[in-house]
């Protein structure tokens, strides 16, 4: 039986970002960090005092992973770079996919083992011309999954022997066996196939109890499946596109939503005020915390 959250998300941070995304609970300042990729900012809001920070990247930023050595690891423009989270300065790691193919890095996630994994997506909307790829400690980069077209994820199981995976395109959520040690996803096979239904699949994370969440573009709302897929619980969003969640707090019991602007036209702006806001539920589960990346 699919079950409504107990409690709507509510607006806490109204920053109308345009493609608001890539949400992470840096434990270590106890803070939400998140990017708007279109504005090509770094947003952190602090819950504790209400404090709302922004950080102007330069370039667009999709995703961030927490780094053992300290600050930030990022998927930006072509490639990956290190994050100073106090003055905002990017420093490149690696690039790997020039200004040629005509792409940009999009979602990403750093592994049990602190590997950081990010994909690439078309600035031109052409199928298929998009890579995951898994940065490791070392900084050498190696294509995992390709080709993709919008690729959004990884996330895992909380005892590291499943990846999910989305490709938004295709309108399903994947998943795969993972190797830890070996960093090596193998056997895709679809985990949600939302079909014809609302929406489409878009970030997806793991919360302790195995459980999978989607934020739903275009589809007004989160979804929390179980770990054999079924449809668990739905969370209402007041504005179309709920792009990715994170869980923070203390505890990590609070689920943060970021969300966009970019698809909506001027008379839906104006009816969804809180589009591009990030928002916050408390589920009634925890989230795990976010692994490090090593390098």
């Amino acid at each position: 039986m699919t079950h409504m959250a107990p409690a709507d998300a509510h607006l806490v941070c109204d920053v109308r970002a345009e493609l608001g995304e890539g949400p992470i609970w840096d434990h270590r300042r106890q803070r939400l960090v998140f990017v708007d990729i279109h504005r090509q900012q770094i947003h952190e809001f602090d819950p504790a005092t209400g404090r709302h920070r922004v950080l102007s990247a330069g370039v667009a930023v999709s995703a961030i992973g927490l780094r053992a050595s300290g600050g930030w690891v990022a998927a930006a423009a072509g490639g990956f770079v290190g994050v100073d989270p106090d003055s905002g300065r990017l420093t490149s790691l690696v690039d790997v996919e020039d200004a040629v193919r005509r792409t940009r890095m999009n979602d990403g996630a750093v592994d049990p083992a602190g590997r950081f994994w990010a994909g690439t997506m078309s600035l031109d909307s052409v199928a298929g011309q998009g890579t995951l790829y898994r940065l490791d400690a070392d900084l050498s980069v190696h294509p995992m999954i390709a080709p993709v077209t919008t690729s959004n994820g990884p996330a895992w199981s909380p005892d590291g022997r499943l990846m999910y995976y989305v490709d938004t395109r295709t309108r399903k959520v994947d998943v795969l066996d993972f190797d830890v040690d070996a960093g090596r996803a193998v056997n895709r096979r679809t985990f949600v196939d939302f079909g014809d239904g609302p929406g489409r699949p878009d970030g997806v994370i793991v919360d302790r109890e195995g459980g999978v969440w989607v934020g739903v573009w275009l589809g007004f709302a989160v979804h929390r499946y179980r770990p054999d897929g079924v449809l668990d619980l739905v969370v209402p969003v007041p504005t179309a596109s709920a792009t990715k969640c994170a869980f923070g707090g203390a505890d990590l019991t609070d689920l943060y939503i970021t969300t966009a602007r970019a698809p909506l036209d001027a008379a839906a702006r104006e009816a969804q005020p809180g589009a591009g806001g990030l928002f916050r539920v408390r589920p009634g589960v925890a989230g795990l915390p976010a692994w490090e990346f090593a390098g």
